[in-house]
């Protein structure tokens, strides 16, 4: 058996290539080969073309064909086409486009409900967001074009070893620099679905290892615990063995913290896992306080680069003294506070309390 894997170096790239090679296959990788990862056996061959050009696609890929295909990167529109006549299998990775995430004015009431399950409306026009509209549009091409496929909606940045966007970093700098509180949006209570690469792997091969069950299908997958950013915090912290105070910031006044969290809100995402759990029998394969902190310790061993283009992505300035002087003023506004008189009112119990058989309780219920 023969299977291509688009991307491969990637966070998930790995994974899904040593399931594959555990079932029996014989796997090639198509990516640019940019950068190579070791956890790559040698064994694997390795194509190296952009896959986000279809002429890149047509002409590394002449001739030949293949018993699967797991597109984990480049435009899916554009590999889902290259790939008809010359796979029986397609296997997508893509994000989700349901309507309320980056166009929640659309929906009623605003964003999405909790959690989010398959049957949600995606983006049905380009004049709502272009972004979300065009992830759908990738996904309706993958399921016309190979009617057997399935197509996972993944968080859009896996985590792990060799993400694009290592959210944890933004935590550990400032961690490593000796920060004596973090600045956290609305508490840090905000909740979204994020994906451990190789649990999101794991989704994938369950579909590998029920083809006829996957066809056709698409599937939300993400780590099945989430955790807010205020418990993230917290695990790295943990991890590092390292202690620092959070400091709860409207999101409406501190553009500092806007990195920190998706979308530039506060409000929750969170994918619904029934499906994928009930037809695949997923689990998670790392629990997600063991995958953040796996996470931090190969982020400690493997740094970025302070000012490189990757934490420039990231957004975030790490300006301390703005952060100081917002947490100052911020600390100086709640504390004149303190004058607003707040009258605590009594609680009374909900039910009937009575004392004797047969008397009322004291409220006379």
């Amino acid at each position: 058996m023969k299977a291509l894997v688009v991307g491969g170096t990637g966070p998930t790239g790995h994974f899904i290539v040593n399931g594959l090679l555990q079932r029996g296959y014989c796997v090639a990788i198509l990516h640019r080969g940019k950068h190579e990862v070791a956890e790559i056996p040698p064994e694997v061959e390795h194509i190296h073309t952009d896959p986000n050009f279809r002429e890149n696609l047509d002409v590394a890929l002449e001739g030949r064909t293949f018993d699967l295909c797991i597109a984990s990167y480049g435009r899916l529109k554009l590999v889902a086409a290259a790939m008809v006549g010359k796979t029986d299998r397609f296997i997508a990775l893509g994000a989700s486009s349901y309507r309320g995430i980056l166009g929640p004015e659309f929906t009623y009431p605003q964003g999405e409900p909790v959690p989010i399950a398959e049957h949600r409306p995606s983006t049905p026009k380009v004049e709502e967001n272009k972004l979300s509209y065009l992830v759908a549009a990738a996904e309706k091409a993958v399921l016309d074009l190979h009617p057997e496929a399935t197509y996972f909606r993944i968080p859009p940045f896996p985590y792990g070893p060799y993400q694009v966007m290592p959210r944890e970093w933004l935590i550990i700098r400032r961690l490593l620099d000796k920060r004596p509180f973090i600045l956290l949006p609305d508490g840090g209570l905000s909740l979204y679905s994020h994906g451990y690469a190789a649990n999101l792997a794991q989704g994938v091969l369950l579909a590998v290892d029920e083809p006829e069950i996957s066809a056709g299908q698409s599937y939300n997958c993400a780590d099945e615990e989430q955790l807010t950013l205020r418990q993230i915090v917290e695990v790295i912290a943990d991890t590092m063995g390292r202690s620092i105070e959070i400091k709860s910031i409207p999101l409406g006044i501190a553009n500092l913290t806007k990195p920190l969290v998706l979308q530039n809100t506060t409000g929750h995402t969170v994918l619904d896992l029934y499906k994928i759990k009930a037809e695949l029998g997923y689990r998670d394969l790392v629990p997600s306080v063991a995958a953040i902190a796996r996470t931090t310790q190969w982020l400690l061993e493997n740094p970025v680069e302070p000012g490189s283009h990757m934490e420039t992505m990231l957004g975030d300035p790490f300006d301390y003294a703005q952060e100081d002087l917002l947490a100052d003023r911020h600390d100086r506004l709640v504390s004149a506070m303190d004058d607003f008189a707040y009258h605590d009112s009594v609680k009374v119990h909900p039910y009937a309390h009575p004392k004797e058989r047969g008397r009322e309780d004291h409220y006379g219920r």
